[in-house]
């Protein structure tokens, strides 16, 4: 059992324990009162003696089932306290993992982790401690009891325990793969949701529902599938084994009938005994519910290990934290490639002076965002090194360095929370004043003003409620806001109309000012304004200059210019 898992919880935790077995003392009473019945009152004709007798066992009765409720209750909030501890400690880990490795992993597939192996594992462990630990204190005291009074009836009544034992044993080992197997369809069957909810408009416009109707049918028909091979085995052995446990009830009647007839026992200790077996097997009725909860549960860890035991992604708060930040930048060397096959970047020399503005151009697919990822620490190269004023930037603590970048992409991500929650997400602290003049400055604040909640308006999931032009500037207005030193704009104008993008780039080029800025763009007023820039063609810089320079020298750029690649879009 993982020791963090009850690590702050062990009062309410020792405290299910200590009721399960006050609980378990008092199903003792129930065959003590029958036993009293029939040999203590009617056998010795002691009418007297019966309403004392009924009251015992009705306070038993009620006292039993009022800690089984507040036990119950008990569970139900250590369960939920623990699957919340262990669902942020999994969420915690999740955002310490490096970017490639959610490269590697669908969306889907992560968010069944987190909202159904989390509930399972916990569910395992409330029942170990709710269910089957009451379960083996009453059976041993059960059983103890039934020793006490007469051995070899004892031994008759469980006479079918070692069977019912070795079958539900040979049962749980060969249902184990199959409970694996049905966890991974079931994960499988949510990532293929969570993507074609994703994809719903793409879906729509290429009237492809029929064929993911189709695929997830198949899916589907996976995960029922294998669920199925679990359940088969358990409508075969479950009965067989309650055919066994009813059968020794019938050996043992059979057998303690014969005793009482022969006088070497009272008919009160054959009533004990009946009552007692009930509870003597009430544990063994609970094997198949316990079964498939650990066996669920034990799947459930090992995929939860698999992201718990992970690393998590290094240097992200250690590292060097320089007191200042010039913003010198210079790639030396520098190639990277995502697969360890192809090459994105190759022997990257570039240098970028503090306050100046870098344009990078290309085709689709030279390398352009790469470099900016790299800058980010989101990957790290497979040769060469990135200085950053001089300093070797995985030297640095990676969360020192994002604090000081602003990072705009093509593809603006909205939370699904309100506008002011989105630019906090930059500076927490900002007040409303300091948004607004983001927004002002991001050319945005006139169509949130006219927002009816202005701030308070919630953007919905992936900012649905905003065009794309929207979208961006509202992204622009969140790295204002954090006026950083460091300027990564990919595509950062593209979904702005010209006149739009005329008065962002103004506000661009003011906090462009004094400090370091690389820029993907495609405009060609947006390339011009840059101090130099660099042309990638296959992963490689091909030349670099100004404007001027490059259509002058006749080069990749100048054929840019032309056309000949995708064409710089010209100011209207």
């Amino acid at each position: 059992m993982d020791t963090m898992t009850f690590r702050h919880h062990k009062l309410r935790a020792t405290a299910l324990v200590l009721l399960a077995l006050v609980g378990t003392a008092l199903v003792l009473v129930i065959p003590a009162i029958a036993r009293e019945f029939t040999d203590g009152i009617i056998g010795q004709n002691r009418p007297d003696r019966i309403v004392r007798i009924t009251l015992i066992g009705l306070g038993a009765i009620a006292l039993r089932q009022a800690l089984l409720s507040l036990r119950s209750l008990l569970a139900q909030s250590l369960e939920s306290r623990l699957t919340h501890d262990l669902r942020v400690r999994l969420f915690d880990q999740l955002q310490s993992q490096p970017i490639r490795w959610f490269d590697r992993h669908a969306s889907g597939e992560i968010m069944s982790r987190v909202a159904d192996d989390v509930p399972a594992t916990q569910r395992m462990y409330v029942e170990a401690l709710d269910v089957a630990l009451p379960a083996f204190f009453q059976f041993a005291a059960i059983l103890g009891s039934l020793f006490w009074h007469d051995s070899r009836l004892a031994c008759v009544a469980i006479a079918p325990l070692p069977v019912i034992g070795l079958i539900t044993w040979r049962h749980s080992v060969r249902a184990a793969p199959h409970w694996r197997a049905s966890s991974e369809a079931t994960a499988d069957l949510h990532a293929h949701l969570h993507d074609s909810l994703s994809g719903i408009r793409q879906i729509k416009v290429f009237t492809h529902e029929p064929e993911t109707l189709e695929s997830f049918a198949a899916a589907s028909q996976r995960t029922r599938s294998r669920y199925m091979k679990v359940m088969k085995g358990q409508a075969v052995v479950w009965p067989g084994v309650s055919m066994l446990a009813e059968a020794g009830i019938i050996l043992m009647v059979a057998y303690g009938a014969w005793r009482v007839l022969q006088g070497e026992m009272t008919s009160g200790t054959l009533f004990y005994f009946l009552f007692a077996w009930g509870f003597l097997f009430d544990p063994v009725s609970k094997i198949n519910p316990l079964s498939q909860t650990f066996s669920r549960g034990r799947n459930a860890m090992r995929r939860l290990r698999e992201i718990l035991d992970r690393p998590a992604e290094p240097q992200l708060t250690e590292g060097l934290r320089p007191a200042v930040f010039r913003g010198d930048i210079r790639f030396e060397g520098v190639s990277f490639s995502y697969d360890e096959t192809t090459p994105a970047v190759a022997e990257i020399q570039l240098h970028a002076a503090p306050g100046e503005t870098i344009a990078l151009v290309g085709p689709t697919g030279a390398g352009k965002s790469t470099l900016l990822h790299l800058l980010a620490r989101f990957y790290e190269p497979s040769s060469g090194r990135i200085l950053l004023d001089g300093q070797p930037l995985d030297h640095l603590s990676k969360e020192w360095l994002r604090d000081h970048i602003g990072y705009v992409t093509q593809d603006s991500f909205l939370f699904n929370d309100t506008l002011r929650a989105n630019l906090q997400i930059a500076r927490p602290s900002a007040t409303d004043s300091e948004l607004w003049k983001a927004l002002e400055a991001a050319n945005a604040a006139r169509f949130v003003r006219d927002l009816p909640e202005q701030l308070d308006t919630l953007a919905g999931e992936r900012g649905i409620r905003f065009s794309g032009g929207e979208k961006q500037r509202l992204s622009i207005a969140r790295a204002l806001l954090r006026n950083p030193p460091l300027l990564l704009l990919d595509e950062a104008t593209s979904a702005l109309d010209n006149q739009t993008e005329l008065l962002v780039q103004q506000a661009l080029e003011r906090l462009r000012a004094d400090r370091t800025c690389f820029v993907i763009a495609h405009r060609l007023s947006t390339i011009e304004a840059a101090d130099r820039i660099a042309v990638l063609v296959d992963g490689r810089i091909a030349e670099v200059g100004t404007h001027a320079e490059l259509v002058e020298a006749a080069g990749p750029y100048a054929d840019l210019h032309r056309g000949g690649w995708s064409p710089l879009v010209p100011p209207s």
